[in-house]
């Protein structure tokens, strides 16, 4: 059975937050209150980043974060920790650990 191309969501808010919300209907920001749910559901999730973390041991992860900066060159630890999704606390111990045996060097 094909998902459906929309659904609907009930929420109730505070009369001073509807009441705001039709000020900005009178005003033409908006079409109706559902145009702007949509606006605001768009923009929240726009800020929202959900981050995924792998379950790799630490020698793994030390290889393929020197993997991670030779390809890449430079980048910041949360990049390598996004990007690869490990671990950020992982990540910075792993990096910490590769620059005192040498193997990798800041730039």
């Amino acid at each position: 059975m094909p998902q459906p191309s929309s659904v609907s969501i009930g929420a109730k808010i505070a009369s001073a937050e509807a009441a705001q919300i039709r000020e900005l209907i009178e005003a033409g920001v908006y079409l109706n209150e559902s145009d702007f749910v949509r606006d605001a559901i768009r923009h929240r999730l726009s800020e929202i980043k959900v981050i995924k973390c792998r379950e790799v041991d630490f020698q793994t992860a030390k290889k393929e974060i020197l993997g991670y900066y030779k390809a890449r060159g430079e980048a910041y630890p949360d990049e390598a920790a996004r990007d690869l999704e490990l671990d950020f606390d992982l990540v910075m111990k792993a990096t910490g650990e590769l620059r005192q045996e040498g193997r990798l060097v800041e730039a």
